[in-house]
Parts: C-alpha cells; structure tokens; sequence
C-alpha cells in the first residue's frame, strides 16, 4: 500500500492495524517536492506486485504527469488490480472512522452525518429498553454491592449526579456511581488520568470495569441516553473541543449512550486529540448505522469489561 501525502497523520496504533491487511505500507511525502522527485518514489514502489492500493491523504493538487501514471498503472495486467481510494473513503472501510477535515470550510461533510430517523429511533429504543432490563436483572447484586463498598471507602452519597450534554445540545443529569472523593473537583473540573489520586481504590474497579456507569440504566429508561451512543461530556469540555475541534458539535445530533463505537475502539481519552479520535469513531457510528454495528458495539463491550480494559 502506497499513502500519497500526510494530510491526516496515522497514528502508531493505526498503521499497526493497517499493518495486519496490508503487507508493507509506504508513505510517500508531497509537499516541498517536485512532481519528478514524487514520481520517481511512486514508481519504484509500484513496480512490486504486492502494491494494490494507493491513498490519495493529500490537500496539494496532484500533478497531471502523477495522474497519468497513475492510470497507466489501473490498466496493467497484475495480480491485483490498483485500486486508488481517497483518505476519507480508506478510513472508513479500513479503520471505522470518519475522516475530519481540518477547518469548517467543507460544507458536503455536513451532508453525511444525519440524526437516527423515526424507524432507526424506535430500533434503538427497543434494544434500549431489553438492554436494561437484562443488564438490571444481572447487575443489581452488584449494584448494592457497589454503594456499600462506596461507603466503606469513601464517606458521602453514592450516587453521583453531573450536568452532561445531550441530544441537541441539551443538558440532563447524568447518574453515575461516584468514583472520586468528595473534593475531587476543588480545583476546578479536569480529566480523570491514570493512577489519578482522586479516585479511591474501589472506585478505579468500578470505572475499570464500567459499574460506575451502571446507574444510567435510570437515564436510558427516561430517554435522556441510549444504550449505545457518544460518551455524553460536559459542557465545560464540549464548549472547548467545539472551539477547536471542526465538526464536533455534530456528534449531538444523537443521543449519548452508555457505551459506543468510540469508547470501544479508542481508549480513555484526557486531551483534545483524544477527544478528537473519539468523534472520528462517533460520527463513523451515526454515518454508518446498522443494527449489526448495534451488536457489534454490545458485543466488542463485554469483551472490554471483561478484560477490564475500561472504556
């Protein structure tokens, strides 16, 4: 596989999975070269038979003789036929996210990204209301479990409410087990970090293992969430990532979910480029659902929690 240009950069994980389907992966630099100097790179890498693919991962306009050879290329006889694929393209079949453009001035992306319609929202309602009533009638032991060992560790209220941001952009109070000491926020609001002194010992089980999330069964059954959505953030944070972030406000246009595409395919993010990989996982989930993404999301959940990997 050849990406021409590096107009959105692959991070170590991705180009290790990239590295599973393809068997060598060159990326050839575009810009502040000159078009032989390109040309030249490109050929000596297409004359492998293995070479099958080429991503165009460029904003600079390719030149005519590149484009030339490239179509001499379609129509050589090889083991497998080239397939030229743009970025945006590659990156949902081969990564399952969606690419986002750098600034807001590409309107057609708005295009993609719609809002569940009537028969999609009453799908997800129906495997939100089964989802908790099987998941309740499994966890509730563990439910109680959780509030005597909050009170053992931690003196105060056991459940913890927070304003979260919604569909539409409309705030609800979120309910979750408090896995945090009372101060945790005297400080100000910050992410949660690894080996963060805030959480109390069964408070890090309980994130690692998703039980502090299961008191949003109460705000699925209310219809505040799905089972399956965005991770619903705070405001503080949205107003931020909006302000930088193109597009994140689009990830609004449904309602938040106990676990979702992002939170199983990216790990526990506390910055914005992780807050950026997470809506390229988010906005793949609303462009592209399907009630078999639905149970592969439920699916790849269960594997998480049980290798308590947290989400």
């Amino acid at each position: 596989m050849i990406i021409l240009g590096r107009k959105y950069k692959f991070t170590d994980e991705e180009l290790r999975k990239l590295g599973k389907k393809f068997k060598t992966i060159n990326i050839v630099r575009y810009r502040n070269r000159s078009e032989d100097e390109v040309l030249g790179e490109l050929q000596s890498i297409a004359g492998e038979e293995y070479f099958d693919t080429l991503v165009l991962n460029t904003t600079a306009t390719v030149g005519s003789n590149i484009i030339k050879y490239l179509t001499t290329l379609q129509f050589q006889k090889r083991k497998k036929p080239l397939k030229i694929i743009t970025i945006e393209d590659f990156m949902e079949k081969y990564l399952y996210k969606c690419y986002i453009p750098e600034d807001n001035t590409d309107l057609r992306f708005l295009s993609h990204i719609k809002p569940f319609n009537k028969f999609e929202y009453y799908v997800k309602r129906i495997i939100d209301y089964a989802g908790i009533f099987i998941l309740f009638t499994f966890s509730w032991p563990i439910m109680i479990y959780a509030r005597y060992k909050i009170k053992n560790e931690s003196p105060g209220a056991s459940i913890f409410k927070q304003l979260r941001v919604g569909l539409n952009n409309k705030e609800f109070f979120c309910i979750k087990f408090r896995s945090m000491r009372l101060d945790a926020e005297a400080n100000g609001a910050k992410f949660a970090s690894k080996n963060d002194d805030r959480i109390f010992k069964w408070g890090n089980t309980m994130r690692q293992t998703r039980i502090d999330e299961l008191p949003q069964i109460l705000n699925v059954f209310k219809g505040d969430m799905h089972l399956i959505g965005p991770r619903p953030e705070r405001k503080v944070w949205t107003d931020k990532f909006e302000q930088v972030i193109p597009y994140y406000n689009e990830r609004h246009l449904v309602r938040p979910g106990i676990t979702g595409w992002a939170q199983v395919m990216y790990p526990y993010g506390a910055n914005t480029d992780d807050a950026k990989q997470k809506l390229m996982y988010d906005l793949y989930y609303i462009k592209h659902w399907s009630l078999w993404l639905e149970l592969k999301v439920i699916y790849k959940t269960i594997v998480v929690v049980l290798g308590k990997k947290g989400i």
